[in-house]
């Protein structure tokens, strides 16, 4: 089978498995760093004017692994005006931690008001315009490439194309980094009925940065639901391997925000990450 290893793309260093760091674990980590983990990301936008002890928590971490930022918040379909404060303090904050890269969702949250969950943008060609010239203002913000992520949707109003032409083309218009997360290509896949192999067969590999692993429930035949609160299941580490065979290995990040299992399960999985990586053949 041909891979696209060798058209990988680096990110400032970061390689291996990472998680997603949670308040909860910082004093473990801190008492006994991982050795599983090679890197972490975390959301910006509960760290932004952190200071205090909390603050010292946190450089703690940045000065000896490599971050990522994955924000929650910015909302890049969204009608309100995009968040160019929002930007402009996150990108402060990555040069006085030396965060490597800034992920958001393409996604909307809200309007006027923060709704706290992920909402799925039209696919559409003017929405593709419209994300994608809101992508291309934050990178000029922040005089960086970022990365958006496919998001898991349960219902899409208005589509004039499907979710992977939609995907395909705000990358290009944007020329923006892809974040891949694998799960949600599961999710996907059988909530709309479609092969998830297929998708990624399309993915161009140039355009993906780093990849997501997480949990979902089974809510009824053909209906899952994206939670990041149970482990990863078996047909999720199948794709991911096939993710790897298509596209090459990425940082790959563990998400997990509750339902919190106990240390040695989780850094278990984020071990399986790595030897995930290691079995793959080298080009």
């Amino acid at each position: 089978m041909r891979t696209n290893q060798t058209m990988a793309p680096s990110i400032d260093g970061i390689a291996g498995a990472g998680l997603g760091l949670r308040r909860p674990y910082l004093k473990a980590f801190r008492e006994e760093p991982p050795q599983e983990v090679d890197f972490f990301e975390l959301a910006p936008e509960n760290w932004v004017g952190v200071g205090g002890s909390l603050g010292g928590q946190l450089r703690f971490f940045t000065e000896r692994w490599p971050v990522i930022a994955h924000g929650l918040s910015l909302s890049i379909g969204g009608p309100h005006p995009l968040n160019e404060a929002l930007v402009r303090n996150v990108g402060a904050w990555m040069d006085e931690h030396g965060v490597r890269l800034y992920s958001e969702h393409l996604s909307y949250t809200g309007d006027e008001g923060q709704l706290y969950d992920l909402l799925p943008i039209p696919f559409t060609g003017e929405a593709v315009r419209y994300a994608a010239g809101r992508i291309r203002r934050v990178q000029d913000i922040l005089g960086r490439r970022i990365a958006v992520e496919n998001v898991s949707y349960y219902a899409s109003m208005g589509a004039e194309m499907d979710e992977l032409e939609f995907l395909l083309a705000v990358l290009e218009e944007a020329d923006c980094g892809l974040l891949l997360d694998v799960n949600n290509v599961f999710v996907n896949s059988v909530n709309h009925g479609c092969d998830p192999r297929a998708f990624l067969d399309a993915i161009p590999a140039q355009r993906v940065l780093y990849m997501h692993m997480a949990g979902h429930y089974d809510e009824a035949p053909g209906l899952l639901i994206d939670t990041h609160g149970a482990a990863v299941k078996d047909e999720v580490w199948q794709l991911l391997d096939y993710a790897y065979s298509r596209l090459g290995v990425r940082p790959t990040v563990l998400e997990r925000d509750f339902n919190q299992p106990p240390l040695p399960e989780l850094l278990a999985e984020v071990a399986r990450i790595r030897n995930t990586q290691r079995a793959v053949p080298q080009a």
